[in-house]
């Protein structure tokens, strides 16, 4: 029997992140996850300003940031905005680039070493009012006062506990991921670029370029089924695909070779129910998926972790006992939930800005680019000296980031 106060289930970038704030705050924890070094997965690949601040919260950002490409160092530091082939607006970049799984490692190395990190696969959880125990693959058995799970898409457990997914839109998005470089002796004119779609047919929410190390990386966010026939043809043949989709794109990137594997990921959006009970807590996609498209899942993460280490656990330990009632405060936190309706809300709109007909969507695509070219130019009448912009608000950047 191993005892601690708080146990991680999954290393993810969840998991990973929970285990490193709560032990650098000196928080006995332990971190189970059945992977040593986490494996290769499609999911976030970039990181924006408002994830950043969010991470800022939490001390990590310099270890995250340390181990990702700013696209505003790239090229002529700008991020293109595009359509029909036509650039419409060129920002100051403000993203970095990071794969999925380099970023979970980076946090991983980020977790001191007095947090024990059990490489096994947690089995089953017995949960009460005052000590929790979970038993693992290796025979092994923790007992905690608090379960933090962490496990992402894994059900098993969930299951156990009686807490139910609902699943509230099936494959409400798909992320389409490869590299790309540029004809034989030629290099792109852009440090990013984001290209949106030129029909509402197209089933398309937008395709994002944007350096990972010495890669371009692309991102293609479409609404389709997973038997769609230009799936197929993306995973076989990308490049004519990739222009088929999107026959103006050539006019600004030209003529591109796609390098290395497509990889496909679907998104189904899900809620948990049954969760509020006595000595465990779920965050992530433990708790609530989000729409990838939307690009506020990894600020979600963030969110949740940051304010379950840095206000909740505290308190909680602070006293005896894990009471339902004290878990209700996570759930209940309006930080927390204001960011899981920002979450879901873009995530539903931007399918219907995308994808759905008639007169009003079409003048609201209209709005959205007119509005967006606006704050950009706003921004850049308020240039400071050292080349940041100044933002009159968090909701300014908000719509900003996602224009």
């Amino acid at each position: 029997m191993t005892n601690t106060d708080v146990v991680v289930i999954g290393a993810g970038l969840a998991g990973s992140t929970t285990a490193a704030i709560l032990g650098r705050a000196g928080i006995p924890t332990t971190l189970i996850d059945p992977h040593p070094v986490y494996p290769p997965d499609l999911r976030c690949e970039k990181l924006d300003r408002g994830q950043i601040a969010i991470l800022h919260k939490t001390g990590l950002d310099g270890v995250a940031l340390a181990a990702a490409t700013f696209d505003g160092a790239m090229r002529d530091g700008k991020a293109w905005i595009a359509r029909f082939g036509r650039v419409i607006d060129k920002r100051p970049g403000g993203q970095y680039g990071i794969l999925y799984d380099d970023l979970v490692n980076v946090m991983r190395s980020a977790v001191p070493p007095d947090v024990s990190h059990i490489v096994a696969k947690a089995v089953r959880i017995t949960t009460g009012d005052t000590h929790q125990q979970v038993a693992l693959s290796n025979g092994t058995t923790v007992s905690a006062r608090l379960v933090v799970l962490a496990n992402g898409l894994s059900v098993a457990l969930r299951d156990q506990l009686g807490i139910e997914r609902t699943i509230t839109s099936p494959c409400h998005s798909i992320t389409v991921a490869f590299d790309i470089k540029p004809g034989f002796g030629k290099a792109f004119d852009f440090a990013a670029l984001t290209y949106y779609p030129e029909r509402t047919s197209d089933r398309m929410a937008y395709l994002t370029l944007f350096p990972i190390g010495t890669s371009m990386r692309a991102n293609l966010m479409v609404y389709r089924t997973m038997d769609d026939p230009w799936l197929r043809e993306m995973r076989h043949n990308p490049g004519p695909a990739m222009f088929a989709l999107m026959p103006s794109l050539r006019r600004i990137i030209g003529d591109v070779e796609v390098v290395g594997p497509v990889k496909i990921r679907p998104a189904d959006l899900y809620v948990s129910q049954g969760h509020r009970q006595a000595g465990i807590v779920l965050v992530g996609d433990a708790f609530a998926s989000s729409c990838p498209a939307a690009g506020n899942g990894t600020g979600k993460v963030f969110t949740d972790v940051e304010r379950l280490c840095n206000v909740h656990i505290p308190n909680w330990l602070a006293s005896p006992g894990m009471a339902a009632d004290k878990i209700e405060q996570f759930y209940d936190d309006p930080v927390k939930r204001e960011y899981d309706e920002i979450s879901k809300s873009w995530a539903y709109r931007l399918r219907s800005m995308s994808i759905e007909e008639g007169l009003g969507w079409s003048i609201q695509r209209r709005l959205r680019f007119l509005i967006g070219s606006a704050i950009s130019a706003a921004c850049k009448i308020g240039v400071l000296s050292d080349g940041n912009q100044f933002v009159p608000d968090g909701w300014t950047q908000r719509l900003r980031d996602r224009t």
